[in-house]
C-alpha cells in the first residue's frame, strides 16, 4: 500500500532519485536526432520529435503511468494524489534547435519522469496530484512563436490559430504535422487546474559555474522580441557600379547588425541578428535582397520597447540613406515575466536542506515557465552549464549537477504538493 504524504517533510529527507536510471533514459532519447560531435537535432513535430515522443510514450506504458495528450500535442504524465486539489506540475520539452545540446529540454521532462518513478517505488502518494509535461515547440525553430505548447496551455492563443501556423519554410501547417506524427490529442489545452509549476533546466549561461554555486532559483525571465526584416535593394555589377549609385541591401544589413550589438551594450540588454539570407549571394553582385532576424532581450519592459523602437528607427534611416526599402514582420513579443518569490524560496530551502549552495537569479532565455507564471505560482531550478554554452553541440552539464538539480526538484514538488 502507498504511504500517505500527509506527514512531516523530514520523514522523506533521505529520499533520492535513481540517477543511473535517469541517465540511461537521457542517453537513449538523445540517440534520436544525434549529430556528429555530440549534439542533437529534433525540430518540433519532425520525424525525430515523433520518435522521442514515442519513446516517452513507451516508457509511460511500461510503467503504467497515465498519459494525456492535448490538441497542440502537449503530453502530460500523471502521478495521482490523495485529493482533487489542483496539481503540482513540472516539465519542459523534447524538441531542440538545429544545433541542439543534450540537456536543453530533456532534463526537465525525464527528470520529472524519474521523480514519478522514485515516488512510486517508495510507495509515496502525495496529497496533490503531480504532473510532468512535455510541451510542444518550446524552441520555435520550425514554427513560431516559441513556447507554443505552454502558450496554448495558458490560453494565450486559440487552437485554430495555432493549427493554421505555417512552418518557417512555408511548406507545412502545424495542425497537419500534428496529425501526421499522431500527436493531435483530444483534450483542450489547459484542461486541468495547476497550483504550482517548477521547471528544471540547465542555466545556459556561465553564472553558476563562475560563482561555484550548485542551484539557481529563478525569479524572473527577461522579455524577448523577435522581428524579421526584408531589405530590398537592386542587384548590380560589383565592378562597374559606382558606390554612390548602389542600392546595397547587404550594406544595410551589415550596418544594422553592428547597431544591434552597439545598442545592446548601451541598454545593458542582449541583441542578436540570428538569420541573414542574402540574395543573389554571388561574389561579384551587389546584394539586392537580405532577409534577417533580430532577437532583442531585456529584463525591463520599457528598455526592451526602447531597444526595439531604436532598431526600427535605425533600419529606416539606413534604408533611406542607401535608397533601399524594407518590409517588417513581428515574430514574437514576450514581455519580461516575474516568477514566484515564494516558489523560489522553496527551491532555496530544499537546496539548503540537501546541502547545496544556491542563489536567486534572472533567466536570460525564454522557457515554458514564463507562460505558466500567468496561471499559477512558478519558478525554475537552474543547474550549471559548463562554460555557459548552450544551443551548441558542445553543451554540457556534469552528472553531479544534474543529480543535485533533480533531487532538489523532487523535494520541492513534495513540499508544494503537501501545502
Amino acid at each position: 500500500m502507498e504511504r500517505s504524504f500527509i506527514k512531516p517533510m523530514d520523514e522523506y529527507q533521505e529520499l533520492r532519485i535513481n540517477f543511473d536510471r535517469f541517465k540511461k533514459r537521457l542517453n537513449e532519447i538523445n540517440r534520436i536526432g544525434a549529430m556528429e560531435g555530440g549534439g542533437v537535432c529534433r525540430l518540433s513535430l519532425s520525424d525525430e520529435d515523433k520518435a522521442a515522443r514515442d519513446l516517452l510514450k513507451r516508457w509511460t506504458q511500461e510503467l503504467d503511468i497515465e498519459l494525456e495528450i492535448d490538441q497542440i500535442g502537449n503530453m502530460f504524465l500523471t502521478l495521482p494524489g490523495e485529493t482533487n486539489e489542483p496539481c503540482v506540475m513540472t516539465g519542459s520539452h523534447l524538441d531542440t534547435v538545429g544545433t541542439g545540446g543534450l540537456f536543453d529540454g530533456p532534463l526537465g521532462v525525464l527528470g520529472g519522469l524519474e521523480i514519478i518513478e522514485t515516488l512510486r517505488e517508495n510507495r509515496i502518494r502525495p496529497k496533490r496530484t503531480l504532473k510532468v509535461a512535455n510541451f510542444t515547440n518550446e524552441e520555435g525553430v520550425r514554427f513560431t512563436p516559441d513556447m507554443m505548447g505552454s502558450l496554448a496551455f495558458k490560453k494565450g492563443i486559440s487552437i485554430d490559430e495555432l493549427h493554421g501556423i505555417e512552418s518557417v519554410d512555408g511548406k507545412v501547417l502545424l495542425g497537419d504535422e500534428l496529425i501526421r506524427i499522431g500527436y493531435k490529442g483530444k483534450f483542450e489545452p489547459g484542461h486541468f487546474p495547476v497550483s504550482a509549476f517548477v521547471e528544471i533546466h540547465i542555466e545556459q549561461g556561465p553564472i553558476l559555474e563562475n560563482e561555484g554555486l550548485n542551484i539557481g532559483a529563478v525569479t524572473k525571465v527577461q522579455g524577448i522580441y523577435w522581428t524579421e526584416y526584408t531589405i530590398l535593394g537592386r542587384a548590380a555589377h560589383a565592378g562597374t557600379t559606382p558606390i554612390e549609385l548602389r542600392k546595397d541591401a547587404g550594406l544595410v544589413a551589415a550596418q544594422l547588425t553592428a547597431f544591434v550589438r552597439e545598442k545592446a551594450n548601451e541598454l545593458d540588454g542582449v541583441g542578436t541578428v540570428g538569420i541573414t539570407e542574402v540574395s543573389p549571394n554571388l561574389i561579384n553582385v551587389v546584394p539586392e535582397k537580405v532577409r534577417l532576424t533580430t532577437d532583442l532581450r531585456h529584463p525591463e519592459k520599457e528598455k526592451l520597447k526602447k531597444f526595439q523602437s531604436e532598431v526600427d528607427e535605425k533600419i529606416k534611416a539606413l534604408c533611406d540613406q542607401e535608397n533601399t526599402r524594407f518590409e517588417r514582420k513581428e515574430r514574437v513579443r514576450f514581455d519580461p515575466v516575474d516568477l514566484s518569490g515564494e516558489v523560489a524560496g522553496a527551491i532555496q530551502e530544499q537546496a539548503q536542506k540537501l546541502g547545496f549552495s544556491s542563489k536567486r537569479m534572472i533567466s536570460g532565455a525564454g522557457h515554458d515557465a514564463q507562460m505558466m507564471a500567468a496561471i499559477c505560482p512558478t519558478s525554475m531550478i537552474f543547474v550549471p552549464s559548463v562554460d555557459g554554452i548552450s544551443h551548441n553541440i558542445e553543451e554540457f552539464t556534469k552528472d553531479e549537477d544534474l543529480d543535485r538539480g533533480i533531487n532538489v526538484l523532487l523535494h520541492v514538488m513534495l513540499d508544494l504538493a503537501n501545502r
